[in-house]
């Protein structure tokens, strides 16, 4: 208990100190570089996705293609991934790419899995009532299929923004810049500090989407998908 309440003194002291809040290493830029690293590879992830999960889904075509290359993309090793390319090109390329990489599995499968899985009935009522294919997606599988598919999305996220910590490593921002900058220095404040700050954006983003649910999923469903 004493090891706790020493870390947690150790990042009050630091994030209370004026100097974290000023300048180009403040807590405010690290923390809007490491959102603008991680939004846009989930957007850029969430596209790719749900398109994909969407498609094969709705259609039946191609599900095993496509939950086989996820699983392969699950395996790469998203830090190795950002080594081997920034070797080649140095820039913050590689380290979306590599999120991209590691965010879209769970969008896609979980995607794939709640298109899928929806009511056959459901379906067939909406067919008989004269909907289009695409009808049938968007105003019955969608709405069925969104407590999983924001699951997906909710883990996608994150996933992205703890990993996102590795675009420090090449050198360039983010709030792994302090757990690297802590790390090099033998600075272990500012290894807490960074550590904790990615932890909290952590757990804002699980909040956001468990309110985003609440607000988008149908009561009925939100009783159904409890689990989840």
């Amino acid at each position: 208990m004493n090891e706790l309440w020493n870390q947690i003194d150790l990042f009050w002291t630091w994030l209370t100190t004026s100097s974290q809040w000023h300048g180009g290493d403040g807590i405010p830029h690290r923390l809007l570089q490491h959102v603008y690293y991680s939004g846009v590879a989930l957007v850029c992830a969430a596209v790719i996705g749900l398109a994909l999960g969407l498609l094969v889904g709705h259609t039946g075509r191609g599900g095993f293609l496509a939950i086989s290359l996820a699983n392969v993309a699950r395996a790469v090793p998203t830090f190795g991934l950002v080594l081997i390319v920034v070797v080649i090109e140095y820039s913050i390329t590689p380290v979306l790419v590599a999120l991209v990489a590691l965010a879209v599995p769970p969008i896609l499968v979980n995607t794939f899995e709640g298109i899928r899985g929806v009511d056959a009935d459901a379906k067939d009522a909406a067919s008989g009532m004269g909907m289009t294919g695409w009808s049938v997606l968007w105003r019955v599988e969608v709405p069925m299929a969104l407590p999983l598919i924001l699951l997906g999305l909710r883990t996608s996220a994150i996933q992205v923004v703890a990993t996102a910590t590795i675009a420090a490593y090449p050198g360039f921002g983010g709030l792994g810049r302090y757990i690297i900058d802590g790390l090099a220095r033998n600075d272990y404040q500012l290894v807490v500090g960074g550590t904790v700050l990615v932890v909290l954006l952590a757990l804002i983003v699980q909040a956001a989407f468990a309110a985003l649910r609440r607000l988008l999923v149908s009561p009925g469903l939100l009783g159904s998908a409890r689990s989840s």
